[in-house]
């Protein structure tokens, strides 16, 4: 009898996607610990590392990322295709999706801010769908939607800005 194994080989580029979405699963881990005042109403601090990612790496790399914390965060809170799973990954991937068509606008009047504050209210959009096609199909539902919309525009300015300030940040390095 004899034993079979299955060898694996990482790229330089697999291991550095890792290093990256361990970093957003930690950003992950950190938010879970912060109080929040209303359910679902998270800074989404992983999201800084999506925007660096995307910046200096392209989508590709930043889709990689982004989707492993997804499913990595998922499965360390034990809520892996939970009602919560979905809303997460809904929400990321309407975020990257935005993400791949914000990229190609104007460097010049467009950046990590702007990037960030779109991908914020995709993040949110793409929860709102679920939470309506799936969870709760009531119109009632429109009524937070001032509340996370204010949410995404604030923290989406803000992670945008902490984004745009480290890669300033290592560009002067």
């Amino acid at each position: 009898m004899t034993s079979s194994t299955i060898k694996l080989h990482a790229t330089a580029e697999d291991h550095h996607v890792a290093r990256m979405a361990a970093v957003a699963l930690g950003l992950t881990l950190l938010e879970a610990a912060i109080p929040s005042p209303l359910p679902g109403v998270k800074p989404g601090l992983a999201n800084i590392v999506t925007l660096i990612v995307l910046a200096k790496y392209g989508w590709r790399t930043a889709a990689w990322v982004s989707l492993l914390r997804v499913f990595a965060g998922s499965l360390l809170f034990g809520n892996f295709l939970t009602p919560g799973f979905f809303l997460s990954l809904s929400g990321a991937l309407l975020s990257l999706l935005v993400l791949s068509l914000a990229q190609h606008l104007p460097a010049r009047w467009f950046g990590p801010v702007s990037h960030s504050i779109y991908a914020a209210f995709a993040h949110i959009a793409g929860q709102m769908a679920v939470v309506y096609l799936w969870l709760i199909p009531h119109a009632g539902i429109a009524y937070l939607i001032p509340i996370f919309a204010t949410a995404a525009l604030v923290f989406g300015t803000v992670n945008g800005l902490i984004a745009a300030r480290f890669m300033d940040n290592v560009k002067t390095k």
